[in-house]
């Protein structure tokens, strides 16, 4: 599968003019900006030529926008959340883009803390908390989601990417669900959308077919690695792990699904 620019040249969300589309018959994947993703999203963003930011629909209080699974290294049963406290300035209909990080300097702090604290043992810390520099940097910003777009490059680096992010708010698309997607699939110029288990449920095939674009399901095991990757940030894989370990097994499963979507 080809693989494109690397994620540190990105299109920037603050930029003004429009961002510099990838070749056109790449395979892309479309997400909300994650907070320290979960392993399942990280392997899906992966497994795509390009990852467009979804940043320009409502912003959900109980989804993973600006809220991450932690679980103890030795005992992932025993689980907390780390959220970002997130103000909404425009109330419920408030875009993802427009959410305000409340006290950024004591949400930093609190992030800091929890991830040394349930990760800090691990071997493979230093590797990690050195990654994890720029999202740190990102809570300067003062919106939740720089936070969280960041902190999913920063574990797509770590895992070796290559690929390209943009940003729905500069592409243009239409009001729809699926209509929404397909266009931003079509604005890039992918051959393929790559649908992970929730969207295939919703999702209205008609508005890609009217652009010639395959639509791909993504379905990771649910053996393995793979049982805590539904639930859990890919933090708790990684400090277990080490980053080259969790790489191979992504490398691994994409590698398994390489044939039908290089048909696609």
């Amino acid at each position: 599968m080809p693989r494109t620019s690397p994620s540190s040249a990105t299109a920037s969300p603050t930029a003004s003019s429009p961002p510099e589309l990838p070749e056109p018959g790449g395979l892309c994947a479309i997400h909300q900006p994650n907070f320290l993703p979960r392993l399942t999203t990280l392997a899906k963003l992966f497994a795509a030529d390009y990852w467009i930011v979804l940043d320009d629909v409502q912003f959900a209080r109980r989804g993973y926008q600006h809220r991450a699974r932690l679980a103890d290294l030795g005992a992932p049963a025993r689980q907390r959340w780390l959220s970002i406290p997130t103000r909404l300035p425009h109330g419920r209909p408030t875009l993802i883009r427009e959410a305000l990080i409340d006290d950024a300097d004591r949400a930093r702090c609190r992030t800091v803390g929890m991830l040394r604290q349930h990760y800090g043992a691990s071997p493979h810390w230093p590797t990690l908390a050195r990654s994890l520099e720029p999202v740190l940097e990102a809570f300067g910003t003062g919106r939740t989601a720089a936070v969280a777009e960041t902190s999913t490059r920063a574990l797509l680096d770590l895992i070796g990417w290559r690929g390209r992010i943009l940003t729905s708010s500069f592409l243009p698309s239409r009001p729809g669900r699926s209509q929404r997607l397909a266009d931003l699939a079509a604005a890039t110029g992918a051959r393929a959308y790559l649908c992970g288990t929730g969207g295939m449920t919703y999702l209205d095939q008609t508005p890609f077919m009217a652009h010639g674009i395959a639509v791909t399901p993504f379905r990771p095991p649910a053996t393995g690695i793979w049982c805590s990757g539904r639930r859990l940030s890919a933090l708790w894989t990684l400090a277990t792990l080490g980053s080259q370990a969790v790489a191979a097994h992504v490398q691994a499963l994409v590698a398994d699904h390489a044939e039908p979507w290089a048909a696609a």
